[in-house]
């Protein structure tokens, strides 16, 4: 407690220091008054007198006293953000009198620090964080996309990997969001891949046959996991965006098949063949042969090709293709075996591509399905492994001379 003398003493001081311990008092005896209306009106007024003291000391203080108050004086916090770079800086960043509107004309001028501090604001609106972004700074966008707390608008997150996607940097922060839209994600995620096989060191280490594999692979299998994880109505958008850039490829099918992720292989059979959802998961639960074959031929897809996916689907409906390797590398090797047996050996160019991608895949899910068995049976039989006889090297002959 002080009298209000002591603190008129404080306020003339010509101390910069009593004068600002005057101020901050000012402040907080403002905030928490519970007296009369003409007590609280002189406190204003003292609160008021302080904006005009000489020294940033003082005027900082101040500020400080009343920077995270919502009930501070506007027209003081006002004056404030118009003050010295480092008291304008801290208004920006904690005072929650500021409103949006108060911000806009600050972030159009650009100022680095400004659009820093408002950056690291306690809430932003979407516009506000539009508006932020379109500044362009590298250093501002990463700060403002790993804010899990602040919400971006669709089309800024769209616009960023259209516009950042070669940035590593700003494609990583982007493809952590959880509410990036599939779209983008895939145009990221096509970006990686790009990237990757443009990197002198992964070309060195794996030969471009096997990178490309490698890449289309793992292109297909992300396009596929961001389908599956969409939701039902981002789904169907997600599947047009692919269908409208004809990028829904027989391979596509297979391979979202294979790898379990059987509600986006759903959603691009219902999209190509422009039919209710339902009515495919119906059909691909429990239709026949004939009925997936005419779904199939709905889609505009070869009989050769409908063929193929009649066979995996009936495959895949004793299995599960989503957690089980050993289950895919069975169904990849009996659908080549029926391939070959059907055509004998003969495969029509059309399923070429196809037949190459079950071969490649057919390796790699037996590596898989086979790593660790021979450790796993060692730890439950007690037996041995009956080994051959080595045999005699024969001596090396060489021509006479």
């Amino acid at each position: 407690m002080i009298g209000y003398e002591a603190f008129a003493e404080l306020s003339l001081s010509s101390d910069s220091d009593e004068r600002g311990y005057a101020a901050h008092l000012a402040a907080l005896a403002y905030l928490d008054h519970q007296g009369p209306a003409d007590e609280h009106a002189a406190l204003y007024a003292a609160l008021i007198g302080f904006l005009d003291d000489s020294s940033v000391k003082v005027r900082a203080a101040l500020a400080y006293g009343l920077l995270h108050s919502p009930q501070a004086p506007r027209s003081v916090m006002l004056a404030l953000l118009q003050d010295s770079a480092v008291i304008a800086r801290a208004v920006l960043q904690y005072s929650p009198v500021l409103v949006y509107a108060d911000l806009y004309p600050i972030v159009a001028r650009g100022d680095i620090t400004a659009l820093t501090a408002i950056a690291q604001r306690q809430s932003l609106s979407p516009r506000l964080v539009s508006a932020l972004l379109g500044k362009g700074e590298r250093g501002l966008i990463l700060r403002l996309l790993k804010r899990r707390d602040v919400d971006f608008e669709i089309a800024m997150l769209e616009q960023l990997s259209r516009t950042h996607g070669d940035d590593a940097t700003i494609r990583g922060a982007l493809l952590a969001r959880r509410d990036l839209p599939g779209t983008a994600r895939m145009q990221l995620v096509r970006a990686v891949a790009d990237s990757l096989g443009g990197c002198r060191l992964v070309k060195g280490a794996l030969a471009a046959d096997r990178l490309g594999r490698l890449l289309r692979d793992g292109t297909d299998t992300a396009v596929a996991i961001i389908g599956e994880t969409e939701p039902v109505a981002g789904r169907a958008q997600f599947v047009d965006s692919l269908m409208g850039a004809d990028q829904v490829s027989a391979r596509l099918l297979l391979h979202s098949v294979v790898t379990g992720k059987v509600m986006f292989f759903a959603a691009c059979i219902a999209g190509l063949a422009n039919t209710g959802s339902d009515k495919v998961y119906t059909l691909l639960e429990g239709g026949s042969r004939v009925a997936l074959a005419a779904l199939f031929s709905r889609c505009g897809l070869s009989p050769a090709i409908g063929g193929l996916l009649v066979r995996l689907v009936m495959l895949a409906r004793s299995v599960d293709l989503a957690d089980d390797p050993a289950a895919r590398h069975y169904v990849i090797t009996a659908l080549t075996e029926e391939l070959i047996s059907e055509y004998d050996g003969d495969i029509p160019p059309e399923l070429e591509e196809v037949f190459c991608y079950l071969n490649d895949q057919n390796i790699a899910l037996a590596r898989k399905a086979a790593r660790g068995v021979v450790a796993m049976f060692a730890k439950t039989t007690q037996s041995g492994i009956a080994l051959p006889a080595p045999q005699v090297a024969m001596p090396l002959q060489l021509p006479a001379a």
